[in-house]
């Protein structure tokens, strides 16, 4: 009976702890995605107005280059958020793993 207790108890209590590391996971997961976007989105801002600063420079630069440019930007930010999210995805799976097996490796050794 205080065997079966005792089980139940770690049972919730583990739960409880990968209910609240998956949360943290997905908040941390957030706002690193949201902040890499941000950097991205100034990076590419940067690398765009450089090259067309360039570009301009050493010849004249018509209304259509530089919507391509903008056009390139934007895909590219949109790769890499798909990128870090698809990241983000990959560590929240990867901690949902080792705290399944922890919690099977718990329960195997108190049963």
């Amino acid at each position: 009976m205080v065997v079966v207790v005792v089980v139940v108890v770690v049972v919730v209590v583990v739960v409880v702890v990968v209910v609240v590391v998956a949360v943290v996971v997905v908040v941390v997961a957030v706002v690193v995605v949201i902040g890499l976007v941000v950097v991205v989105e100034v990076v590419v801002v940067v690398v765009v107005v450089v090259v067309v600063i360039v570009v301009t420079s050493a010849v004249v630069v018509d209304v259509e280059v530089v919507v391509v440019y903008l056009v390139s930007a934007k895909y590219m930010i949109m790769i890499a958020v798909v990128v870090v999210v698809a990241a983000a995805a990959a560590a929240e799976a990867a901690v949902v793993v080792v705290v399944v097996v922890v919690v099977v490796v718990v329960v195997v050794v108190v049963i």
